[in-house]
């Protein structure tokens, strides 16, 4: 019982100590660019892309989170994802784009469904569900889209027909440029001052061409933080995750949780395929998520199991595959940027007297370092590759205490030992 009730207490993430380190990464990133003279490191374009490329895997990786908060493993996104690029493209198609935001929830919802009835009901082991999950709804689609789409005017058995308009985009106004006001944070970027011009251009990013879908994305990540942890639906769906049996002696229906929690990480999942489809794209196209669902999860565990997590790892992800299509010579900034990072490591960690994190450090120091003063171009092969590599970089680096919810994966039964 005191296991189900210390879920109440809202996790602390440190905002000062975070907001110190992200001004640290801006200012060593800022060094970097004045020294390569990339600008396109922090570029309003780059960011513009990162962005857009980061919100598919941010909500891969909230499907992720609210899965196993309420103790289900979701391998299964994948097809989700896919669920939702379909029926999103279909309804973009036939009634326009917001409807088909709304049909790509509900399609990813029908595949939480079907995952948790296998899993729950039949007590199917969950990594096979959702591996079938993932088959099911690949061939499924393509099937459907044989039903749907061959023979339409630009349609075909592996795309659907475009959209009926699209998602407006805004610029802020006295920041962006928008309703015609100043571009002030242009102005500032322009400039590529010190830090000053690597934020402007960072915000500019964010608020240029601006997505109202995009910003509907971000907005889920509070929301999510919020419903879990400051809300009595929240503890219950958490302890769920954490001590089933006790949250049943308690009165709660973890049964009833456990659907539910499945059908929000459906239409998690369904909703970032939806935005492959009719945001980043204006259509259906077969193999639209490739891979994006399993990114998610990585994210998921970067983020130990936090939206606020989450959020950070799927912008890594986004941030490195944005430099890749904006400016793909910029890459080999990013070695200089890790041998400084890894470097200051190394000094906290003689400090502290670390000596493990500081022989890791000193080794990557080495390594970037020698990367920076040999490799004059990156391969096109290996930039296609940079943001997986990233990200398992940053899973096999992370120096957070990882804690995934207790009872993630294990399978359960109402009135069991208590």
């Amino acid at each position: 019982m005191s296991g189900v009730i210390s879920l109440t207490r809202m996790p602390t993430s440190g905002p000062r100590r975070l907001l110190v380190l992200g001004f640290g990464l801006l200012g060593i990133m800022s060094v970097v660019r004045l020294i390569t003279g990339y600008d396109d490191l922090t570029s309003s374009g780059t960011i513009g892309a990162a962005l857009r490329l980061t919100v598919p895997i941010l909500l891969a990786g909230l499907a992720g989170l609210w899965a196993e908060r309420v103790g289900i493993l979701n391998i299964g996104i994948e097809g989700m994802m896919i669920l939702g690029t379909w029926f999103g493209a279909f309804g973009a198609w036939k009634f326009g784009p917001w409807i088909g935001l709304l049909l790509a929830v509900l399609g990813g919802m029908l595949g939480g469904a079907i995952h948790a009835v296998a899993t729950i009901r039949f007590n199917i082991d969950q990594v096979i569900s959702g591996v079938v999950m993932n088959l099911l709804s690949l061939y499924g689609m393509r099937y459907l889209s044989e039903l749907a789409f061959d023979g339409v005017p630009q349609g075909g058995i592996s795309q659907s027909p475009p959209q009926r308009g699209a998602i407006p985009r805004i610029d802020v106004p006295f920041l962006s440029g928008g309703w015609s006001t100043p571009d002030i944070l242009g102005w500032f970027e322009e400039r590529g001052w010190f830090l000053i011009g690597d934020l402007a251009g960072i915000t500019r990013g964010l608020t240029t061409n601006l997505s109202l879908a995009s910003l509907l994305a971000v907005l889920l990540v509070p929301a999510s933080a919020w419903v879990l942890w400051r809300t009595t639906f929240g503890l219950r769906l958490r302890s769920s995750g954490e001590s089933p049996e006790s949250a049943e002696s308690l009165g709660v229906d973890v049964i009833r949780i456990r659907y539910l929690g499945l059908l929000i990480s459906g239409g998690f999942a369904g909703l970032g395929g939806g935005f492959l489809a009719i945001v980043s794209s204006s259509y259906y196209r077969q193999g639209q998520t490739a891979g994006r669902g399993f990114i998610g999860l990585a994210t998921m565990i970067f983020g130990n199991w936090r939206p606020s997590g989450v959020l950070g790892g799927a912008a890594v992800f986004g941030y490195s595959e944005g430099l890749k299509l904006v400016a793909g010579g910029s890459v080999t900034g990013l070695f200089l940027f890790i041998a400084i990072a890894a470097g200051l490591v190394v000094i906290a960690s003689v400090v502290a007297r670390r000596s493990r994190r500081g022989v890791t450090a000193l080794i990557t120091t080495g390594v970037a370092m020698l990367a920076y003063l040999t490799v004059d171009e990156v391969p096109e092969s290996l930039t296609q590759s940079l943001p997986y590599v990233v990200t398992l970089v940053v899973l096999a680096t992370a120096s957070q205490r990882l804690r995934p919810p207790a009872r993630a994966g294990v399978p359960y039964r109402p009135g069991g030992s208590h």
